[in-house]
């Protein structure tokens, strides 16, 4: 099992976003038969069958052993992955593009920004599983607690600084063979968990 899959076919991201099959998807984490899957969500064993083949016909869920118990022949499945996430690649037709409109300083360009980046590294990651190695990633993350706009407005011009430093040491476009990196740094308010900012709807007030 995966610990992240991405989903970049159409019909496969459908078949996930439908709330049974989710809930089946997270009971899958172990291994089950379509009859234990039954008894946890309180569903007949025929229905969670239809979707069980559903599931693996996408490759969303995996055979993990076939037994028989008496005249009873079970499948013992689970998910291929512990989460998954769709990549815009799924929605080709409108997924978003951050050059048609780059602003650092728009919460929209910043969700294209995140977007292409769900995109590449999902089509990094699928390559990179078939063909048996890793991809060369790195990322890192933290939390700043700003007093003012100001020191926030600061901060990021200083980001935007050394990134711009690092960039121009390292950046060899005559290098045979070398490879181009996307870089991406983003910057946002913090949102808690259960917090009403996650409300549709819902608005975040600056300072």
């Amino acid at each position: 099992m995966l610990d992240v899959a991405v989903i970049e076919d159409p019909a496969a991201a459908e078949v996930s976003l439908d709330p049974v099959r989710a809930r089946l998807l997270a009971e899958l984490a172990t291994p089950l038969s379509a009859t234990m899957l039954a008894a946890r969500v309180g569903l007949p064993r025929q229905k969670v069958n239809y979707h069980l083949k559903t599931l693996e016909r996408h490759g969303l869920v995996e055979l993990v052993e076939e037994r028989r118990k008496g005249n009873v022949h079970e499948r013992v499945m689970r998910a291929t992955a512990a989460s998954y996430v769709i990549s815009p690649a799924a929605l080709a037709a409108v997924q978003p593009d951050p050059a048609m409109s780059p602003d650092r300083l728009s919460a929209r360009w910043l969700l294209a920004v995140a977007a292409r980046l769900v995109r590449d590294v999902g089509a990094l990651l699928s390559g990179a599983e078939r063909a048996g190695k890793r991809v060369a990633t790195f990322a890192m993350e933290g939390e700043v607690r700003f007093a003012t706009a100001a020191d926030r407005a600061a901060f990021a011009e200083e980001l935007a600084g050394a990134l711009a430093v690092l960039i121009a040491r390292y950046h060899d476009e005559s290098a045979e063979g070398g490879r181009p990196h996307h870089v991406v740094v983003a910057l946002h308010p913090a949102v808690p968990s259960g917090s009403p900012a996650r409300e549709p709807g819902s608005v975040v007030e600056d300072h």
